[in-house]
């Protein structure tokens, strides 16, 4: 297989496009930041009540979420 032959000097044949599609873009300001969000005020909100009947609570509730005492290791 042949080499390619290239250019003497690699910065001849390499050069910066000067066409006006090539160039950056000018810079466009930015739109304006979005207006503040409207504050609401604390506690007009509708409080609400208990349930009637009261809250659920099934007897084996603690056991689910108790702690299993832990094993001392082996000496």
């Amino acid at each position: 297989m042949e080499a390619k032959q290239g250019p003497a000097n690699y910065e001849e044949e390499c050069s910066t496009p000067t066409r006006w599609e090539c160039r950056i873009p000018a810079v466009f300001n930015c739109p304006p930041p979005p207006p503040p969000k409207k504050k609401k005020a604390v506690g007009s909100g509708k409080k609400r009540e208990p349930p009637k009947h009261g809250y659920f609570q099934p007897p084996d509730l603690e056991a689910l979420f108790s702690v299993p005492p832990r094993r001392e290791a082996c000496v």
